[in-house]
């Protein structure tokens, strides 16, 4: 990432990314001397889509203020639509057309479809996942259940983890996803624990860095990525484009 070695045509990019995206991303950028600036928010934001739009909308004009980057990338896909709707006001902003982050891991939206389609009820671990959140498994059962004890009394936290585990039902299969970064024996044991406890399945996919990487070098076609003029947003399309550029 020097800029006396970049090529004065490439784009000086910078980086704003979830952290369940940080070791793959720290490893790609270090490889590109185009990128100028690397940037995380917190995992979680999407359940609160307003406030990650908020967070986000700030961090993006932060990094515009402070940095001398041309370009934007968010390693983001609509996170809960809690994406949509921000913009730049100096740098093009780009992010690819996905829903979440497990397409830039997958490598592809088509391939995530596919998959979804032949296995609906997948939920999704990642080495990055299993840092910032506890997914489901003994562990987040037995720490939520200790939350609720303490601060509601144990008759109330049996019924508030019948609750929790109720939309677990919805799932019967556990899916390690990876690029190899950051994957370890005892993430991969983890995951397999977590399936045992919750009786799913348990599979593992590895995954394609392609998308991400060319995300983050600036290989941005239209087929893969949508590219923001200053000043414009996105917004989410019902069918297999998933993001295009909303109307000024």
């Amino acid at each position: 990432m020097s800029p006396s070695d970049q090529n004065p045509t490439d784009p000086r990019i910078a980086v704003i990314a979830c952290a369940v995206m940080e070791a793959e991303v720290d490893h790609m950028a270090d490889e590109l001397d185009q990128v100028v600036h690397v940037a995380y928010l917190p995992q979680g934001l999407h359940d609160e889509p307003d406030k990650l739009r908020s967070e986000l909308q700030l961090l993006i004009d932060k990094v515009e203020a402070e940095t001398d980057a041309d370009a934007i990338v968010l390693v983001y896909g609509l996170c809960s639509r809690g994406t949509e709707g921000v913009r730049a006001s100096r740098c093009r902003l780009i992010i690819a057309r996905a829903h979440d982050c497990i397409t830039l891991l997958l490598g592809s939206k088509e391939r995530y479809a596919e998959y979804v389609k032949k296995k609906p009820d997948t939920y999704w671990y990642s080495p990055g996942w299993n840092k910032h959140h506890t997914p489901p498994g003994k562990q987040r059962y037995d720490t939520l259940h200790a939350h609720y004890v303490e601060k509601y009394g144990e008759d109330n936290a049996d019924y508030l983890m019948e609750a929790e585990q109720h939309w677990f039902k919805t799932y019967g299969r556990a899916t390690y996803v990876h690029l190899s970064i950051g994957k370890t024996d005892a993430d991969v044991s983890f995951t397999k624990e977590c399936a045992d406890w919750l009786g799913w399945a348990y599979e593992e996919e590895s995954g394609d860095p392609k998308l991400l990487r060319d995300l983050l070098a600036g290989e941005w076609d239209d087929g893969r990525f949508v590219v923001l003029e200053p000043g414009r947003a996105f917004r989410l399309v019902a069918d297999d484009r998933v993001i295009e550029p909303a109307e000024s």
